[in-house]
């Protein structure tokens, strides 16, 4: 009885010391190993950005040709015919304006028309005053080509020279900082030597794309007041 008394004591006390739970022996390199992530293969943008596919971001997609081709001045027999007629009188006769405009249109940012327009005007008056043809203004725009290509994924002129001659340079476009080097000299070259037609194709490509940062289109909402209801009394 004394035993069993002393035992129950020993149980009941709390400042006995308590014995610690056993340890896990179990071997951790016995354990199989946890699975791999699932791996998609990965494409880029040339801003950086991974480019999306269908339902799963990451997957390569092919780059978009431009809507029309640097020669099409006149443009296309569309619902912006009218527009694009604006956009080649403005390159033959301003190209200042359309300048300013694309860049306005292109930040979306009202109020960078004249902080673009002003500088190429400078530009291109000291070009064909000291050198009789416009050298100058094209080293200034022609960053806003590569911009346009780079926000809307458009293929450049070195992809579409190698897709027009069979390939012939796919391992030199395989990388992407060569591909990127390439297409920003194809695109100076562009401005410099068809200076008129790339402001037109990027007008016309601006203008198919984005809204003018200044037409602030707001749904407004028209309360009107109740009818006059009288009260009658039913039969």
């Amino acid at each position: 009885m004394a035993s069993e008394k002393e035992r129950n004591l020993e149980e009941s006390s709390p400042l006995l010391h308590q014995q610690p739970p056993p340890k896990h022996t179990d071997n951790p390199k016995s354990l199989p190993p946890p699975p791999p992530p699932p791996h998609f293969p990965v494409d880029w943008t040339a801003d950086g950005l991974p480019v999306a596919h269908g339902s799963v971001l990451g997957e390569p997609m092919g780059r978009t040709p431009w809507n029309s081709s640097l020669c099409a001045c006149v443009g296309q027999n569309d619902h912006f015919c009218s527009s694009d007629l604006e956009v080649c009188l403005l390159g033959a006769v301003a190209p200042c304006v359309l300048y300013g405009s694309n860049v306005e249109r292109l930040t979306s940012t009202p109020g960078t028309f004249a902080n673009h327009c002003l500088p190429y005007s400078g530009m291109y008056v000291i070009g064909n005053s000291c050198f009789g043809w416009n050298c100058l203004a094209p080293w200034f725009s022609y960053p806003s080509r590569t911009a346009i290509r780079r926000k809307f994924n458009l293929e450049g002129s070195c992809e579409a020279l190698n897709r027009s001659c069979g390939g012939c340079c796919g391992s030199f476009l395989e990388d992407e900082v060569q591909r990127e080097q390439c297409e920003t000299a194809f695109d100076l070259a562009t401005h410099v030597f068809c200076h008129a037609c790339a402001l037109c194709q990027e007008g016309r490509e601006l203008r198919r794309r984005l809204p003018h940062p200044g037409f602030n289109a707001q749904p407004v909402l028209v309360m009107i007041p109740p009818t006059e209801q009288s009260m009658g009394r039913g039969a």
